[in-house]
């Protein structure tokens, strides 16, 4: 009964993370998912291991200490002699001169309130990642269950988001002051970020019914049917969001969890993957060409910014700030001093939909360093999990859906919110643990007992 509890953790976490965690206008929701969050770190790192963490486990915990390490420096005061010379801050030290005030000593990050924030922001899914390669409190399948438990119920709140919708656009269903109206948001503010929920969860499935292979007759018609339900749900689900993003990687994402059902020697797995990037490709490109609201009907000039134009204002802010940066979480801040007072509009822009180009804004050199570390890291465990046998289909569906949220986060800003950043860890710990996934599935469908009469 303890093993059981404890094996409900991760997955209870990040159903939480789902339903509470779609937006950063959540203050109070993420807050609590904060505080639970540092109980598990706090029990992982109290707690006796029974055998020592795999190493890409422990590489990816060291790469995340030193981003914690480098916006910790961002917080550090300089001196007013050195602080103006940084890059990007002579015209902003200028402006104390024009008061008729000292420079005072000022840390390199121009938000250091923004950065801390941000940082904060870190704890659900480094949480989840420890419940589940340190604590080892999950059970894949019942990550799959919890997964598709938020998704379904973001998909019927989503239902009657559309549903009420009135003339305006608006409905008491949606559960943020700031969202996307007129579309099934579910859960989350942003439509696209419901979108890419559903995408993720399409290979999960997969890995399911793949799992269920080897129990007996009636368990697996039982995943059979409940893999097809699910995925019935999923689809109306993405023609509820109208999203590009979900219309778009759905199909790779299709494309890509059929490798994880076809036999190792099938023919038609070369066509798979050759389908697979065809479609990914081209999903990358209709999304970097359309607008920042990219929903089905909407058009680049109906956005209050195109995603070209943010993309270049950003590079811009980028060069000036090289190599120090201007702090973790300063891009609204930065991008004022930037942006074209002919288009300045009531809106204000948050995000530069491209996560990486707004981390190299923010955290300059080191964030580049740091983001082209972890995509190697990501390619040799993905690389890993589909070379060797005993990786099984959780971890090469959750790298799928890894590189989902990874394309995603070209053209969006997916993992600034705690839902889609604790799946993605939820991924990433998929990922790396293999060995243990190999035997929990075995356990996951119990085999039915049957009574011999003699």
């Amino acid at each position: 009964m303890r093993n059981v509890m404890r094996e409900a953790v991760a997955p209870l976490y990040l159903l939480l993370c789902l339903i509470i965690g779609g937006s950063a206008q959540g203050v109070w929701a993420n807050m609590l998912l904060q505080l639970l969050g540092i109980a598990l770190i706090a029990w992982a790192a109290a707690s006796r291991a029974d055998e020592p963490l795999v190493a890409p486990a422990r590489q990816l915990l060291w790469l995340v200490l030193i981003g914690v390490a480098v916006v910790a420096l961002q917080l550090v005061p300089l001196p007013a002699s050195v602080w103006p010379h940084l890059g990007g801050r002579e015209a902003i030290a200028s402006g104390y001169h024009v008061l008729g005030l000292e420079t005072p000593a000022l840390p390199l990050s121009l938000t250091p309130h923004e950065s801390l924030n941000s940082l904060l922001g870190l704890i659900p899914p480094l949480a989840l990642f420890c419940a589940i390669v340190r604590l080892r409190a999950y059970r894949a399948s019942w990550l799959v269950a919890a997964l598709l438990a938020g998704t379904i119920a973001g998909i019927l709140l989503g239902a009657l988001q559309v549903a009420s919708t009135g003339p305006a656009g608006m409905s008491r269903w949606y559960l943020y002051p700031s969202s996307s109206f007129g579309f099934a948001t579910g859960f989350f503010a942003n439509v696209n970020h419901m979108a890419i929920l559903l995408v993720i969860t399409l290979p999960l499935l997969a890995a399911l019914l793949a799992a269920a292979r080897g129990a007996n007759v009636q368990g697996y018609s039982a995943i059979v049917a409940l893999v097809a339900g699910a995925g019935l749900v999923i689809v109306v689900g993405i023609f509820l969001n109208r999203s590009l993003a979900g219309y778009g990687l759905a199909l790779p994402a299709l494309a890509a969890s059929a490798l994880i059902l076809l036999p190792p020697r099938s023919a038609l797995r070369r066509w798979a993957v050759v389908a697979a990037g065809i479609l990914f490709v081209g999903a990358l490109a209709a999304l970097a060409t359309s607008s920042t609201r990219a929903t089905l009907g909407s058009t680049a000039a109906s956005s209050v910014q195109s995603r070209q134009v943010r993309l270049a204002t950003t590079a811009e802010a980028m060069g000036d700030f090289m190599p120090w940066g201007s702090g973790l979480g300063s891009l609204p801040r930065v991008y004022k001093l930037y942006e074209d007072r002919d288009q300045v509009t009531r809106t204000r822009v948050v995000h530069a939909h491209n996560d990486y180009a707004e981390l190299a804004l923010e955290l300059g050199l080191a964030g580049i360093l740091l983001m082209i570390a972890f995509l190697l890291w990501w390619f040799r465990a993905v690389w890993t999990a589909w070379r060797h046998a005993d990786a099984g289909p959780y971890a090469r569906a959750a790298s799928i859906a890894s590189a989902a949220i990874l394309a995603h986060s070209l053209v969006d800003f997916p993992l600034r919110t705690a839902a889609i950043s604790a799946a993605f860890a939820m991924c990433l710990a998929l990922v790396v643990e293999r060995r243990a996934q190999a035997a929990a599935a075995k356990s996951d469908l119990r085999p039915t007992r049957h009574v011999v009469l003699r």
